[in-house]
């Protein structure tokens, strides 16, 4: 094997009195593709500094092979005293780096160079950030959430840029499909040391969840005393993973409503639809026309009826009218042309992109609360801002820590806990998965699918929008918008716009849960369920709803305001009590699905796989 090219080891870091990194490594050698992983306030970032020479560990030693040059893109770009883009690029290259080529990649990003730094939206200043790390062709490249704030066709250009990179490549993204597509081996930040797999990402979860399910098994046998907490945040993932069995079968009978729903009807049939119920009918748009001074329209003759239960995404590059479109659909802006009728009775929440409305100096239990005491409001009935905490992967001890000492991803998953705990029956997200872990990615993707109201969600994260979106609206150009049933890649399946995808055709999608590969020839023989499935398919669905029951009443007595400071003990036995019933629930649900699909495809008359 050859030698790394960067190489850290034993790398120990204390932030206060907390033990950040005890221990980790890092190796790098020419050509690799490593993706490091790990939860909010792991010290992802932290270690990727470490590696880049900004930051000395408090002990470990650095490697970096003489000769070899290294650049890195940092999370939040920072752009000095640089006048402008170019003076930003220009001052990372290296005295034989080619600036014809810095100036191609800003070309190719969609920027000339003579912007002011200060005047750059997110994604300008993330574009500017990537040509100054690219432009060097470096032996080693380190790149922090390289796709945030990007749009789909500039992750579609960083991928195949990147697959083309020939140096060494570390990589921290929460976008699954990215991470597929380059990662060749992981890096598991986990509690303060490193685990190694040498396969991509395709390859990580099952893996984490195999070795937290021996660590699990493991510290049973040596009668360990387990943090509940920490318990619940880590070997909590594989229930939730697993829970998540059943969500594909919701999610794709609500993507087969929402594709009746966008069959061409006749106006009498559209006139009945409008007279539903209250509460039914969401959005009700015809014709929408949308124009800005003398500019082509960004929205021409647009129409959708969206219905409660429905999620749908908007998809389409920077400025191409995403957020005036979304505007319009909810009230804020009125069209130049067509009609707009909202349902009755409605009640929006809306979590915009940005984290600017966080002081840096409120404790996170206070931007729960409001100030006000211990208690938050969740859905009509008020819990003990600790238990809410905990359905965010946030540990008791981080209450009264300030919102400043918190990691972006922390800082996002707090704003999501803030805007679910609001009443509401329209949920309108703006980039909600920016900056958030593939477990709080995982938790809210289950959170909005046991929302009872309607989503609106902007995101250029593929994957989410694939295990989210009953239905995407699609920007095609020139001011046009069309919906597609399903999700992204659904929408590829369809014939939708593959430069707006960015990346994999339909054939390169992920396959469904339930959309499986062709079947051998039939058997013969009849297949029936056996005596034993039988009496379980029977049993689970009273077993699923007595355990639904006790889980309701372990979260009430959770919810009691004062339970956690005057009896810790109990609290800390009904937390207990409830990951054990969840876990239960996940299993029997898990259990019940695959009985019911085996079922289904028997009386289907489907030969055996």
């Amino acid at each position: 094997m050859a030698p790394p090219l960067l190489l850290l080891q034993d790398i120990h870091l204390r932030l206060g009195t907390q033990a950040l990194l005890a221990g980790a490594s890092l190796s790098v050698s020419a050509g690799e593709r490593l993706a490091l992983v790990g939860r909010n306030g792991s010290g992802k970032s932290t270690l990727l500094r470490i590696a880049a020479g900004a930051l000395a560990p408090d002990a470990g030693t650095r490697f970096l092979q003489p000769g070899a040059t290294l650049r890195a893109l940092p999370q939040e770009p920072d752009f000095g005293a640089a006048k402008t883009v170019w003076e930003h690029v220009a001052a990372g290259l290296g005295p034989g780096d080619d600036p014809h080529r810095a100036r191609l990649l800003l070309e190719q990003l969609g920027l000339t160079g003579e912007e002011a730094p200060a005047r750059l939206s997110g994604g300008e200043a993330r574009r500017a950030a990537l040509a100054r790390a690219l432009a060097a062709s470096p032996d080693i490249l380190l790149l922090d959430e390289p796709t945030n704030h990007l749009d789909l066709p500039a992750i579609a250009w960083l991928e195949a840029e990147l697959s083309r990179y020939r140096g060494a490549l570390v990589l921290i993204s929460h976008d699954r499909r990215f991470l597929e597509t380059l990662s060749r081996a992981m890096v598991w930040l986990d509690r303060g040391t490193t685990r190694r797999l040498e396969k991509g990402f395709a390859h990580f979860e099952a893996w984490r969840d195999q070795v937290l399910e021996e660590e699990e098994r493991e510290a049973h046998k040596l009668d360990r005393q387990i943090v509940r907490e920490e318990h619940w945040m880590r070997y909590g993932v594989t229930a939730r993973r697993k829970r998540n069995m059943r969500r594909v079968g919701e999610l794709a009978a609500l993507r087969e409503r929402r594709r009746e729903a966008l069959k061409p009807t006749g106006a009498a049939k559209l006139t009945a639809s409008e007279q539903q119920g209250g509460g039914t009918l969401v959005i009700q748009a015809e014709g929408l026309r949308k124009a800005f001074a003398d500019q082509p329209p960004v929205v021409r003759d647009f129409s959708t009826r969206i219905l409660r239960g429905d999620r749908v995404g908007l998809i389409g590059p920077n400025g191409a009218g995403k957020t005036t479109l979304l505007k319009m659909l909810v009230g804020e802006l009125a069209p130049d042309a067509g009609t707009i009728r909202l349902g009755t009775g409605l009640s929006m929440v809306r979590l915009e992109q940005g984290r600017e409305s966080l002081d840096p100096e409120t404790t996170l239990q206070a931007v729960l609360t409001g100030g006000r005491g211990d208690q938050v409001e969740v859905g009509g009935q008020k819990r003990h801002v600790i238990g809410y905490m905990k359905d965010f992967l946030f540990l008791p001890e981080q209450a009264r820590t300030p919102v400043g000492m918190l990691s972006g991803g922390e800082r996002g998953r707090l704003m999501l806990a803030r805007a679910l705990a609001r009443p509401s029956n329209l949920l309108v997200l703006d980039e909600p998965t920016n900056d958030l872990d593939l477990e709080t990615l995982d938790l809210l993707e289950e959170l909005l699918a046991d929302y009872a109201g309607t989503v609106l969600v902007v995101s250029h994260d593929r994957d989410f929008l694939d295990r989210v979106c009953t239905s995407v609206v699609v920007a095609m150009g020139e001011g046009r918008w069309q919906e597609y049933a399903g999700g992204f890649s659904d929408m590829l399946a369809q014939g939708g716009p593959g430069i707006l995808a960015g990346a994999a055709a339909p054939a390169e999608a992920k396959p469904r849960a339930r959309e499986a590969a062709p079947r051998p020839a039939a058997e013969p023989a009849k297949r029936k369920l056996s005596f034993k499935q039988l009496h379980a398919l029977d049993a689970l669905p009273g077993k699923i709803a007595t355990l639904e029951k006790e889980i309701a009443t372990l979260r009430q007595a959770l919810a009691a305001p004062d339970l956690y400071s005057r009896d810790k003990a109990r609290f800390d036995r009904f937390t207990a009590a409830l990951t054990e019933k969840e876990t239960a629930l996940a299993k029997a649900e898990e259990e019940w699905l695959e009985l019911e699909m085996l079922r289904e495809e028997i009386e289907a008359g489907a030969p055996p796989p």
